[in-house]
C-alpha cells in the first residue's frame, strides 16, 4: 500500500497536468481555433514569441497558434494593409513538403498588438533531432533516404523560387526542417523573410532570425541579409542541409559555433564523389555560380528515370475525384486474381507472366497514399513554370469584432483540393427545371454536398467559377470541376433533346 500510494498520488498528478494543458486560453473570432495551454516547440521557429497547441474543432486535429506581440500600436497600425497583404498572400501558399499556414487575424488592443496566425501542427519532431538520435544509435544514413529527403526538399524550394515574384525562404536549417514517421518532409518558417523584408526597421523588433544563433551560422552563406541575396541563398542553405544529413553530425568540437574545419572534415568522409559533387556545388560561394532547385532535380546523385507504377499512381491521384474513395478495394472484387495482367514472350523458351494474384493491395493502398501525401514527387522532368500568388484571391483576415460563429467566415478561400466528385440531376414535379446535387470530398475526408436548382442560362464554367468565389473549392480545382459538370449536364439532358 505505501508503494501504490506515491504512484495513484502521481498518476493523479499527471493527469491534472494533461487537463491544465488542455484547458482552452482563447477562440479565434469565428469560434474554430481554440487555443490552449501547452506550448509547442516547432523547430525554434524564429521571430515568434509563443507557440501553443490549438484544437480545429471544424476538422478535428491539433494545429499551432503562432503569436507575434507588437509594442508599438501607432508604428503597427501604419503598416498594417503590407502585413495584411504579405500575409494573404502567404495563405495561398499550398505545396505537400511546406508547413501549411492555415489562417491569420489580427488583434489590436489597447497600446499592444498581435498578429495571431495558424499553422499545421507536424508533431514528429525536426530534421535535426531524428538526426541526433539516427546517431546516438549507431546508424549510418541511408543513401536512398537521403536522397528522397533532398528530392522533397528541392522539390518545395523549386515550388517557392517559382513562384512570382519568387519566394525565398532565407532561414532553411535543420531546426525548420520537419520529418514525419512516414518520411513525409515538410519545410516550416517560410513566412519568416518574407515578414522581414515586409516591415520597415520600426516594427522589426520581434523578428528573430535563426542567424543570430551561433550554432545555425554556418547555414547561411557569406552574402546573406545584402540587397543582392536571392534564392541562392536557399540553394547555400540545403547545401549544408544535405551535408548535414548525409554525415548526420557536423561537429563542433565543444563550441557553439560550427567552424570552417569542421564543414571541410565533414565534406571529405563523403564517400560518394557524386554526392560530394552535388553538395559542393551548393556550398559554392559564389551565388551565381550555384545550381538553382530545379537544376537539382536533374543532378545524376539524385535522378532516375520514373517508374511505370509511380507515373500511373500520379495519374491515378491527379484524377481520383473521378472514382470511389475505395477503388481499389472494389476493383478486387470484380478481378479474377489468377488472370495474367502482364506477360513477356520469349522465342524458343517460357515466358514470364504476371498475376494479380501476386500483386499486394495492402501495398499498392500503401503505396498511393504515400504517393498522395507528397513522399514521391514528380519533379525530374516537370518544366518549371510560375505559381502566381493571386491578389484578387487573398482570404481576408478574421474581424475580431464580429460575434464567434461554430463555422468559418464567408468568401474564405478554400485551401483543401477535392479528391472525388459525384452528382445527380433530377426534374422538378412539373419537369420544368433541373434540381442539382453536388457531393465535394476534400482531401482532409471531410464531405462538402450542395444543392442548386439550375436556370437556362447557367453553364458549367460559371457554376464552378462561383464556387471557387464563395470558398466552397480550390481554385486549382475550378476547370476540372467545370469539366465534370459539363459532362454531368450532357449525360442528364441528352436523353431529353
Amino acid at each position: 500500500m505505501a508503494v501504490a500510494e506515491p504512484e495513484a498520488r502521481l498518476s493523479q498528478e499527471k493527469e491534472e497536468e494533461s487537463e491544465e494543458e488542455s484547458e482552452v486560453l482563447e477562440e479565434s473570432p469565428c469560434g474554430r481555433w481554440h487555443k490552449r495551454r501547452e506550448q509547442v516547440n516547432q523547430g525554434n521557429m524564429p521571430g515568434i514569441q509563443s507557440t501553443f497547441l490549438a484544437m480545429d474543432t471544424e476538422e478535428g486535429v491539433e494545429v499551432v497558434w503562432n503569436e507575434l506581440l507588437f509594442t508599438d500600436k501607432k508604428a503597427f497600425k501604419a503598416h498594417e494593409e503590407k502585413i495584411k497583404t504579405m500575409f494573404e498572400q502567404l495563405v495561398l501558399v499550398d505545396h505537400p513538403n511546406i508547413v501549411k499556414l492555415h489562417k491569420y487575424w489580427l488583434d489590436v488592443k489597447d497600446s499592444k498588438a498581435r498578429v495571431i496566425f495558424i499553422t499545421e501542427y507536424v508533431s514528429s519532431g525536426s530534421l535535426k533531432q531524428f538526426l541526433k538520435k539516427t546517431k546516438k544509435n549507431h546508424k549510418a544514413m541511408n543513401a536512398r533516404a537521403w536522397k528522397r529527403w533532398c528530392t522533397q526538399i528541392l522539390s518545395a524550394l523549386s515550388f517557392l523560387h517559382s513562384c512570382e515574384p519568387p519566394i525565398i525562404h532565407g532561414n532553411l536549417t535543420s531546426d525548420t526542417i520537419f520529418i514525419q514517421h512516414n518520411g513525409l518532409i515538410k519545410i516550416g518558417s517560410v513566412w519568416h523573410r518574407v515578414f522581414a523584408n515586409a516591415l520597415p526597421d520600426d516594427l522589426r523588433s520581434p523578428i528573430r532570425i535563426e542567424r543570430e544563433e551561433l550554432r545555425n551560422l554556418h547555414f547561411f552563406p557569406p552574402e546573406y541579409g545584402q540587397k543582392t541575396d536571392g534564392t541562392a541563398v536557399d540553394i547555400f542553405s540545403f547545401g549544408m542541409c544535405a551535408l548535414e544529413m548525409a554525415v548526420l553530425e557536423i561537429q563542433t568540437n565543444g563550441d557553439t559555433r560550427v567552424s570552417e574545419e569542421a564543414i571541410m572534415r565533414a565534406r571529405h568522409s563523403l564517400d560518394d564523389p557524386n554526392m560530394r559533387e552535388f553538395i559542393l556545388s551548393c556550398l559554392t560561394l559564389n551565388p551565381d555560380k550555384r545550381p538553382t532547385a530545379h537544376n537539382l532535380l536533374f543532378h545524376r546523385v539524385l535522378f532516375e528515370v520514373h517508374s511505370l507504377k509511380l507515373l500511373a499512381a500520379h495519374c491515378f491521384i491527379n484524377n481520383q475525384y473521378l472514382m470511389p474513395e475505395n477503388v481499389v478495394e472494389e476493383k478486387i472484387k470484380d478481378l479474377d486474381l489468377n488472370m495474367v495482367m502482364a506477360e513477356i514472350r520469349r522465342e524458343g523458351r517460357p515466358g514470364a507472366q504476371w498475376r494479380y494474384s501476386e500483386v499486394s493491395f495492402l501495398e499498392l493502398d500503401k503505396f498511393l497514399e504515400d504517393v498522395r501525401n507528397g513522399i514521391y514527387p514528380l519533379m525530374n522532368f516537370a518544366v518549371s513554370r510560375p505559381h502566381a500568388l493571386p491578389r484578387a484571391l487573398s482570404q481576408p483576415q478574421e474581424d475580431p469584432q464580429k460575434a464567434k460563429t461554430p463555422t468559418p467566415e464567408p468568401f474564405d478561400v478554400e485551401t483543401r483540393k477535392v479528391v472525388q466528385m459525384q452528382c445527380n440531376m433530377e426534374l422538378n414535379e412539373d419537369k420544368t427545371q433541373w434540381h442539382l446535387t453536388l457531393l465535394l470530398i476534400l482531401e482532409d475526408r471531410l464531405h462538402r454536398q450542395l444543392s442548386y436548382d439550375l436556370l437556362p442560362t447557367d453553364n458549367s464554367k460559371d457554376l464552378a467559377t462561383e464556387l471557387v468565389h464563395y470558398g466552397f473549392i480550390h481554385e486549382d480545382d475550378c476547370e476540372k470541376l467545370a469539366n465534370f459538370l459539363e459532362n454531368a449536364f450532357h449525360k442528364y439532358r441528352s436523353p431529353l433533346l
